[in-house]
């Protein structure tokens, strides 16, 4: 079965969400874990505490049971001294252990154990005292005392009984803990099993889907190269018909210009012969009045000025279109000469040049920034830019301030600059339609012919460049001119 782009994402990304949710299994129980350890660590550690805490008081307590001994035997001051010492250890030793235990069976033996240890010390402490004030005989019943016997051997009793639970306690937690590690240990090698796995599932995907990639690119080689030497082809057939074309446009406009000015002479021979007969039809109007028919005076007076005015003004109408051909032509065949162009200078040129109609109109221009610069053919850039910011004065709103911005930035390899206004707006089922030859947007109440933004595409798409528009009527235009920062060579248009 063939691995497509479409199952190899599916693949990958299953393989991918797969790792990433036994990693985060993994991480998530290992967290559980280790705080689990920590836990259990700390238990250990309490049980421990306790154990110490136990031993300590059951080696004080028979560290004073003996200094009481020794002092009854021979009343030294050094056995005096150890019994003070070692009762208060005991003392503190029992407080400590009152803190540290938290189990209710433990918390019970222990009040037990707290209630003797009165019993037992206050015994040592009255045998103490009678020995020291020289009553041996009475010191020596209360040391025999049952009653205190009893005692001690109860508090010894307890204790080991502690230290037992508290020894059953520890086994226990290792235990917990133990297990806990080993269910850290199976997670984590079923994690990475499971890794494993979505690896070498992985690296079988991949490896497939690159054999097909180097099939497909193969596949590719051999058609780009028949294509290439298709499109050379087709380019040197677009080269040369550009150029029948621009030769063809240059000879017809070049021979229409002659009829059109036989067309133009006569034009001005008829409208001298037509004023000379209105001024001899008139003279005769005044000297033999009524000899001259309404009809022939009309047709004199006023038809045959009028049609004669209509053709002049046809025929200066195409004579403009026919100089605008000639110049579109004159354009396409001229060589083009790329240089570094410092856009912010060329732009201002642009803008002083049309000074005088901006004040007329209590307009503004202004660039913003720092343009970026190109290589590129000078007189083809300030053509596009000429173009551009004319037509955005001339069709400014008077109904408010005009504001014209010219602004830019690179982008890559690319260098794309926007010429924006704020007059009339264009329709947006014209953005298209106004880069078309002879075909204009809008109220048409300024002059021109057409042309201007049809050449301005034209001549973009020469300089390896494109040129767009958005719009929204009534709210101003916005012109977007992409031009290589450098100019690469010249392009037949397709």
């Amino acid at each position: 079965m063939k691995l497509t782009d479409r199952n190899f994402s599916r693949l990958v990304l299953s393989a991918m969400t797969i790792g990433f949710v036994a990693l985060i299994a993994a991480g998530a129980m290992a967290i559980w874990t280790v705080s689990r350890n920590q836990l259990d660590a700390r238990l250990i550690e309490h049980a421990y505490q306790v154990n110490a805490r136990i031993g300590s008081y059951q080696i004080q307590l028979e560290r004073a049971e003996t200094a009481r001994r020794g002092y009854l035997l021979v009343q030294s001051a050094l056995f005096e001294r150890e019994y003070g010492a070692a009762t208060r250890a005991a003392g503190e030793a029992l407080a400590g252990l009152e803190l540290l235990i938290r189990d209710p069976r433990q918390q019970q033996r222990y009040a037990r154990l707290r209630a003797l240890t009165r019993v037992e010390v206050a015994a040592m402490g009255i045998s103490m005292g009678l020995a020291k004030s020289g009553d041996l005989a009475r010191a020596q019943a209360v040391f025999d005392d049952e009653r205190s016997v009893s005692a001690l051997l109860e508090i010894r009793a307890l204790s080991e009984q502690m230290n037992r639970a508290q020894d059953v306690l520890l086994a226990q937690r290792n235990v917990d803990e133990q297990a806990s590690l080993w269910l850290l240990y199976i997670v984590l090698g079923g994690a990475g099993v499971l890794v494993v796995l979505v690896a070498l599932g992985s690296g079988w995907a991949i490896r497939r889907y690159t054999g097909s990639l180097a099939s497909s690119r193969d596949d590719l080689r051999n058609a780009n190269a028949n294509l290439e030497s298709a499109v050379d082809e087709r380019t040197a057939d677009l080269q040369r018909a550009n150029d029948e074309i621009q030769r063809f446009a240059y000879i017809v406009s070049h021979d229409l210009r002659s009829p059109l000015v036989n067309i133009m002479g006569f034009t001005a021979e008829l409208e001298s012969a037509a004023g000379q007969l209105g001024d001899y039809l008139r003279n005769a109007e005044v000297e033999q009045p009524g000899t001259v028919p309404e009809a022939v005076r009309l047709a004199a007076v006023e038809d045959l000025p009028e049609a004669t005015q209509f053709i002049r003004s046809s025929a200066q109408k195409m004579d403009r279109l026919i100089n605008a051909i000639l110049r579109l032509a004159r354009e396409g065949r001229r060589t083009l000469n790329p240089e570094k162009l410092l856009i912010n200078a060329l732009v201002k040129s642009v803008a002083d040049s049309v000074d005088q109609q901006i004040s007329e109109r209590g307009a503004t221009i202004e660039v913003q920034g720092k343009l970026p610069d190109i290589v590129n053919d000078r007189v083809a850039v300030e053509q596009l830019f000429s173009n551009l910011v004319e037509n955005a004065v001339k069709y400014l709103d008077p109904a408010r301030p005009g504001q014209i911005v010219v602004r830019g930035r690179r982008r890559g390899d690319r260098a794309v600059f926007e010429v924006i206004d704020n007059g009339r707006g264009i329709d947006p089922r014209d953005h298209q339609r106004i880069f078309d030859l002879f075909r204009r947007s809008g109220a048409q109440d300024q002059p021109g012919e057409g042309i201007g933004l049809a050449h301005s595409r034209a001549l973009a798409y020469r300089l390896g460049g494109t040129i767009s528009c958005t719009s929204t009527l009534g709210e101003g235009a916005n012109f977007c001119l992409n031009l290589p920062v450098a100019y690469a060579g010249e392009r037949t248009e397709r």
